[in-house]
């Protein structure tokens, strides 16, 4: 049978052919399974009667209506491919995608759709609000929450979904792909929808030239360590710091972490970077002990450089001269990739003697079979909810429970994002061990964290907390 080649032509309102191309899915009729998988430019054919938004629908008082200012791409991958294929068998799970394409462009006619692959479509379209894009993610999957019936059996189909979002006015049709992809990584790693929103960038901005300048950027010395103290609540000392790395571009100026650590990641910079912090960490560490303060430093590690065997390798041979005074915090959800070797690999540390401090914890995927095997000694409890902690009904429940857990499993906890009298207070009474945030001090580089330590200017804040609960209603109203 000859596949219809006509501009437009749409193979979900052809029944026909439907019926036709899943009988050839027969192991019999199909000796090899490429003879069913459609190339590029059939896969990427738009669906007939979908105009594309950017030309404007239909006024029926004349004309066209106005361009939507937001432009998306919706980016969905059959997640459990491999096993559905197991079931149903090679030739016609090579077809599955075209019943998740038909399903889609049912629930969004308005969309371009087109396969983009054996077990991914992509969906483009137009929306007044921002919003759209989140609304149409969650009614995806919403469709595809019962199982779907293929050659008379149940099958449980499930689904990656992620997406970007752009202003049509400035729209980057490259950037929005990326972002797309960067979020559908996500929502692999996490197992849940992943909108991305691709703001205006600033010229120049762009991933190529910054990978380049980053991949030079340790050899130039551009990057330099900041600092952020983590204050003991009952003891009222300083018992560590948290080392925070930022690039300081020759032409760009600061460059925070948020903008560089995605992009050195997905380029496989951030192994030589983290060992550029772990050295100069280490560094710093003695000369804080040289002025007496032998603070415990605290270094960020990557999920993707915990299945690393030479990385793991290298960091332990320059931590073992360090003492005990050397960190690391890694965030629950980077051991979801490989568990079983990022969990060795943190054993190995720990080993070593090493503290291992969960990070964000609660942000991610928080799951208590991941948590009893890491051999973690300080859990943190992410920002989000301590933030809302005066100002929220549940956040506070979440923050206690989370601290009887962790203490129950014999690790102090650290509440991050304290930027009020009010919350640390409240954190102190609740029995939390040691408080992160701008209330104490914001990230400061080594001369001034020394100066901040030599002034035992933590005390101004943490000398008896909760007699902020005296106070007067004026300052619950500024707090």
């Amino acid at each position: 049978m000859v596949r219809p080649q006509e501009p437009g032509w749409d193979w979900s309102q052809n029944e026909t052919w439907r019926h036709a191309l899943f009988a050839s899915a027969s192991p019999l009729a199909v000796p090899r399974r490429e003879s069913i998988v459609f190339d590029a430019p059939f896969m990427r054919r738009p669906l007939a009667g979908r105009r594309p938004a950017a030309m404007g629908a239909p006024d029926p008082h004349g004309g066209t209506k106005p361009i939507d200012p937001w432009h998306f791409l919706l980016l969905v991958e059959i997640g459990n491919f491999a096993v559905l294929r197991r079931h149903l068998g090679a030739p016609r799970a090579d077809c599955l995608v075209l019943d998740v394409a038909d399903r889609a462009g049912g629930l969004l006619p308005q969309a371009r759709l087109a396969v983009v692959g054996r077990t991914m479509i992509e969906l483009r379209f137009e929306g007044a609000e921002r919003s759209d894009l989140d609304r149409a993610a969650a009614d995806l999957g919403q469709l595809f929450a019962p199982p779907l019936t293929l050659d008379g059996e149940q099958h449980q189909v499930e689904l990656l979904i992620a997406g970007a979002a752009a202003p049509c006015v400035a729209l980057d049709d490259v950037r929005l792909v990326e972002e797309a992809e960067a979020a559908l990584a996500t929502a692999r790693c996490e197992q849940r929808a992943v909108p991305h929103e691709v703001g205006e960038r600033e010229s120049g901005f762009d991933r190529v030239t910054l990978i380049r300048d980053l991949s030079r950027a340790v050899e130039r010395d551009e990057l330099f360590l900041q600092y952020q103290p983590k204050v003991h609540l009952r003891r009222q000392e300083i018992r560590s710091v948290e080392a925070l790395v930022r690039w300081q571009h020759p032409t760009r100026g600061l460059v925070l972490p948020g903008h560089f650590i995605t992009v050195a990641e997905e380029a496989r910079l951030i192994g030589p970077i983290t060992l550029w912090t772990l050295e100069r960490a280490i560094a710093d560490q003695r000369l804080l002990a040289e002025h007496g303060h032998d603070l415990m430093v605290f270094v960020n590690i990557s999920g993707q450089l915990l299945g690393d065997s030479a990385f793991v390798a290298r960091a332990c041979q320059m931590v073992q001269g360090a003492g005990n005074k050397i960190g690391l915090e890694i965030t629950e959800t980077s051991v979801i990739r490989d568990p079983q070797t990022a969990i060795a690999h943190l054993k190995i540390f720990a080993d070593m003697g090493i503290t291992i401090a969960i990070d964000d914890y609660g942000a991610g995927l928080s799951s208590l079979a991941y948590l009893k095997q890491l051999p973690a000694r300080e859990l943190k409890i992410d920002k989000m909810f301590v933030m809302q902690l005066t100002s929220s009904n549940r956040d506070p429940l979440i923050v206690r429970s989370t601290i009887d857990l962790a203490h129950a499993m014999e690790m102090e906890v650290t509440a991050e994002g304290v930027e009020t009298p009010a919350a640390l207070a409240l954190l102190s009474v609740m029995g939390c061990d040691m408080a992160q945030g701008f209330l104490i001090s914001r990230p400061i580089g080594m001369a001034a964290l020394i100066q901040f330590l030599d002034d035992k200017q933590h005390l101004n804040m943490v000398a008896d907390p909760r007699d902020v609960f005296n106070r007067g209603a004026s300052f619950w109203k500024s707090a």
